[in-house]
């Protein structure tokens, strides 16, 4: 079904949609807990650092970030599925012209049960949870599930996508997908979450991860079709990571498993992801805090501190794998948790070789990592910290990127992320008087201001990490990364999520998704990055870096939500002429540089979707809808090229009351069939560029 852009207006209470259920597996309730930074820190008004002035002309990088990935932590957990479809805000957005690249007509806001693209457009998927991987998978059978076969299919809960070329194969691809986490009451019929069974927390295991999948295009449409090519792969929870950096054999990082510190067993929460110009995939370990038992029951007071700082809490975990591996038992091994909250590499062109774990890009809740690439080769890589104010950080690498595809190069490039300097962020406003919360826009007619990346770890050429951080040493600034945060001031964000450098101006933009505790008592108020109090739908900070430098300005392109609300902003375009946009999670860019954007627990009351902006012009701003994912479900890891638009739905179906047992949604199969997370391609049905 597809459907018009429609000029009626509902109301709405402001609330995420995101489930109760969705909450408990992603994030571990996250939204219902106390927030983990209680330091006293990264205010606007407590600034007194002098920030440099900006820079001359910023080069445009030369890498080609493909896809983006998603997912994290709600400001509110709620749903409302009432109303089937619907509009809010703005005009019919019908007639007139569009940026290059943005000429479809917008989707309405609804809540179908279905993937909605524009008129004009096609749809198919391309991969769902349990499709083969590996050529002896067996066949899904979703009643009869074993770790086995999950550990040769497609894991569970997409988020992160990316389409990797493959040379002299015209068509080909691979394709590399993150599995953040595992719903077991969609997974097993009769499921007790009291008491899983050892089979179920294996297949649990499986179901994370990370797939790589050779898919085929077509000349007549934008479909892939996946294949079994030699570089098909499955990474899971068990898989063996290799430690590099600061805190590689470092004593936080050893276990009565591992006395070394630089193997691990598993990644756990991947959330989106990035592909570097030498051609792997960085993912990022977000809420891996839930996955860790008996936190309570640890006594150490600063052992204690530091597990508090990262969330991690209570008795039994959700899933109760530490009844199965002892390693999720902190009481048993104090360390585990240290040894997640990582950017990892993956090198998907070669099946047989070792995950990498990079302890020099530091250790929080990564939403991802993307990479910049200066005009001499250095290497800048992004990444946000996915917890209500927490921060944002970047790495310069000492080291530079070496062109061509050949083993030798590659070999190098690996490295590239392990010397280098790591900086935290802290921003300034340039009308701090005029913030009160309410999100009135400053005289000026922008929110902007100026930043500097703080220093607080430098790893040299030999691996040794030098802490820039006073009272703390290298190896606990790698791994206790917040607490440096915490103590040189940085700013407070409204969780940073996905960053993305556009491969076009080399300008940098930031998706914070939301924070309803913007402003309340005991916590930071509103500034004029995070201008709203109780900001329940998120904005778009876009910044202007000396990408291998130390300042920055900035300005937020959205102000998140209902365009007929004072307190929304979108680049200054006319609000009568956008579509309706809440909770910003993962960012990506067409060729024509225009900037979509996916989002994550829309709060307006309709189900998630996919936007397309404009960055530049007399357009800057424009905002239109270009699709919407099943109730239930969530927007993740675009990719948006000129034949075709790739996403990941995730949990699909995940709305309270709901389960394996009691099914609300039957995407994508359609009848009686459990509802999957998948991956779908959508494109032009004419032929034709997207949004041409």
């Amino acid at each position: 079904m597809k459907l018009k852009p429609l000029a009626l207006f509902v109301t709405h209470d402001g609330q995420s949609s995101r489930s109760n259920v969705t909450c408990r597996y992603k994030c571990g309730d996250a939204c219902s807990h106390d927030v983990p930074n209680t330091s006293g820190g990264g205010y606007f008004g407590d600034i007194v650092r002098t920030v440099l002035s900006r820079r001359g002309a910023l080069k445009a990088g030369a890498t080609t970030v493909l896809a983006v990935g998603a997912g994290g932590v709600l400001a509110g957990c709620s749903n409302d599925a009432t109303a089937q479809t619907g509009s809010l805000g703005g005009g019919s957005l019908e007639g007139g012209s569009s940026a290059p690249g943005m000429g479809f007509a917008p989707v309405a806001p609804n809540t179908l049960d279905e993937v909605v693209v524009p008129a004009g457009y096609e749809q198919a998927v391309v991969i769902r949870w349990g499709d083969p991987v590996l050529p002896d998978a067996p066949a899904f059978d979703f009643a009869n599930q074993t770790a086995a076969a999950q550990e040769r299919q497609f894991g569970f809960n997409n988020d992160f996508a990316g389409l990797l070329p493959i040379p002299g194969e015209p068509l080909a691809y691979l394709l590399v997908v993150n599995h953040e986490y595992s719903t077991e009451p969609f997974m097993f019929h009769g499921y007790d979450p009291e008491n899983p069974t050892d089979e179920q927390i294996r297949i649990g295991l499986a179901a994370h991860g990370l797939s790589v999948v050779k898919v085929r295009g077509d000349f007549q449409s934008g479909r892939l079709t996946p294949e079994f090519g030699p570089q098909n792969r499955r990474i899971t929870a068990t898989t063996e990571f290799h430690v590099t950096g600061p805190a590689a054999g470092s004593a936080l990082l050893r276990t009565s498993a591992d006395p070394t510190g630089t193997k691990v067993l598993g990644t756990l929460n991947n959330c989106a992801g990035g592909l570097t110009p030498w051609g792997t995939v960085l993912s990022g370990e977000e809420n891996f805090n839930q996955y860790f038992a008996n936190a309570a029951q640890v006594t150490d007071a600063t052992a204690a501190a530091r597990l508090k700082r990262y969330g991690l809490s209570g008795d039994a975990s959700e899933r109760k794998w530490e009844r199965l591996d002892h390693r999720f038992d902190l009481t048993q091994e104090p360390n585990e948790a240290n040894r997640f909250g990582y950017v990892v590499e993956v090198n998907p062109w070669d099946p047989a070789s070792t995950p990498i774990k990079h302890t020099a890009l530091g250790r929080f809740k990564h939403e991802a990592a993307t990479i910049h690439v200066t005009g001499d080769g250095t290497v800048v890589a992004y990444s946000g910290d996915d917890e209500r104010f927490d921060y944002m950080y970047k790495f310069v690498s000492s080291r530079k990127m070496v062109p061509g595809g050949g083993q030798a190069s590659m070999r190098h490039n690996l490295t590239i992320l392990d010397a280098g300097t790591l900086y935290v962020a802290k921003l300034s406003g340039d009308s701090p008087d005029e913030v009160d919360g309410s999100g009135k826009l400053p005289s000026d007619g922008r929110f902007s201001g100026k930043g500097e990346w703080i220093p607080i770890l430098r790893t040299g050429e030999d691996g040794r990490g030098e802490s820039l951080v006073d009272d703390m040493s290298a190896e606990e600034v790698a791994v206790f990364t917040r607490i440096a945060g915490d103590k040189v001031g940085a700013t407070k964000m409204d969780r940073p999520e996905d960053f993305e450098p556009n491969p076009k101006t080399g300008k940098v933009y930031v998706a914070l998704t939301n924070n309803s505790q913007r402003g309340t008592d005991g916590k930071a108020q509103a500034d004029e990055a995070n201008p709203r109090s109780n900001n329940k739908n998120g904005q778009v900070l876009e910044i202007e870096d000396d990408h291998a430098g130390t300042d920055f300005v900035w300005n937020l392109l959205l102000v998140c939500g209902d365009p007929a609300a004072a307190d929304t902003y979108f680049g200054g375009f006319d609000k009568t002429q956008v579509s309706p946009i809440s909770c910003p999670d993962n960012l990506a860019f067409d060729p024509h540089g225009n900037l979509w954007i996916s989002t994550d627990g829309n709060a307006l009351k309709s189900n998630d979707g996919l936007f397309a902006v404009a960055l530049e012009g007399e357009r800057r701003g424009e905002t239109k809808q270009f699709l919407t994912v099943p109730k239930g479900g969530e927007t993740c890891g675009p990719i948006v090229d000129g034949r075709r638009v790739v996403l990941c739905v995730q949990h699909p179906g995940e709305v309270d009351g709901a389960s394996a047992d009691r099914p609300q949604s039957h995407w994508p199969d359609g009848g009686a069939a459990q509802p999957r997370p998948s991956v779908v391609a959508v494109w032009r049905g004419a032929g034709g560029a997207v949004g041409s």
